[in-house]
């Protein structure tokens, strides 16, 4: 069983690690924890719930990633029982609840959030390769909107027009839309006021079902990334110091390991300290990093082309000199 663990730190951001809890209105809270809006209907949650902090509670969250009937009868009793006693003790110490995340056959992640007020609720993708937020528009009638979950704008008491129309090229699909602003909610402890998004009104094939089961991404690149000059959420988590720690960790499980993983905002799981391997992040768009070899099982033998030659002249560099030389790599959930 092979778990891999990543923390990403922000080295480069101004903000470092103020343990400061973003404040939530009465209002807000109740429509959060008591209801979601989807599809233009106010509904009872059934297997989500963002239920809000209350305002002296600090620090940071949790995610777990759960796998749907990843475990076998016996495990799940006991998976049950440890996650029912850990309930409890989220309860009596006032600290957020859990959201749940799914693997989809180990090809990606998706986990949810909410939009506007009261919030309707998205599942995304936490993508560490873009850094813009989008979600289906009302107004979207190209196949892949019309079967996920659509943002309605009038809808939200606090939605803001931008008056701005984006379009993003990945490497597999497109999207196009227009640009708002609302409140972003991922757990009670990251709420993200006045938060920039994309309501798209054109996506292409590649997120059609059944292959994208999620409605949108959620960017975790920087803003250098973002299309439409707006400010990534990540940026947006250190400028309001939502964050205890300008980080966070993903560690994630293969579906044949019936496991779970989570991810982390402002913090990692202190569990894996010793087995952590820390290294340099470069730039303002995403998360950048040297490569310096790629290696097949137990052979010695560089693939990387040209690495013999990379490393003998950055052997002597100091590391931004490196990074400035070698290859890039980004690290891309």
């Amino acid at each position: 069983m092979k778990l891999v663990t990543v923390a990403l730190l922000a080295l480069m951001r101004s903000v470092v690690g103020a343990a400061i809890n973003t404040p939530v209105d009465g209002g807000l809270a109740a429509s959060f924890d008591d209801t979601m809006v989807e599809g233009g209907h106010v509904e009872k949650t059934s297997n989500m719930h963002l239920p809000i902090t209350p305002d002296n509670v600090k620090g940071s969250f949790k995610v777990p990633l759960y796998l749907k009937n990843g475990l076998d009868p016996e495990s799940r009793r006991k998976d049950r029982i440890k996650r029912s006693r850990k309930m409890k003790s989220l309860a009596e110490s006032s600290l957020s609840n859990i959201a749940p995340l799914t693997n989809v056959r180990d090809y990606y992640y998706y986990g949810y959030i909410g939009i506007g007020n009261p919030p309707q609720k998205f599942s995304v993708i936490f993508d560490t390769g873009s850094s813009n937020i989008w979600v289906p528009g009302e107004n979207c009638r190209s196949s892949a909107c019309a079967s996920h979950r659509r943002f309605n704008k009038d809808q939200s008491s606090t939605f803001v027009p931008k008056n701005q129309t984006i379009e993003i090229q990945y490497g597999t699909g497109f999207i196009a839309g227009n640009i708002g602003s609302d409140t972003v909610q991922v757990s009670s402890a990251v709420v993200l006021r006045n938060q920039s998004f994309a309501m798209t009104s054109v996506e292409d094939k590649t997120f059609d079902l059944p292959r994208s089961q999620f409605d949108g991404l959620f960017g975790l690149g920087f803003t250098g990334g973002a299309e439409g000059g707006i400010e990534a959420p990540v940026d947006a988590m250190l400028r309001e110091n939502i964050l205890q720690d300008p980080l966070f960790g993903v560690k994630l499980y293969s579906s044949n390991n019936k496991g779970k993983g989570e991810i982390s905002f402002g913090s990692y799981d202190q569990n894996y300290t010793d087995k952590l391997t820390w290294v340099d992040v470069y730039g303002d768009y995403f998360w950048a990093t040297t490569m310096e070899g790629i290696f097949y099982g137990d052979e010695s033998i560089n693939y990387l082309y040209g690495a013999d030659k990379i490393n003998n002249i950055t052997s002597t560099l100091p590391p931004q000199a490196k990074a400035r030389a070698s290859r890039k790599a980004l690290l891309d959930t």
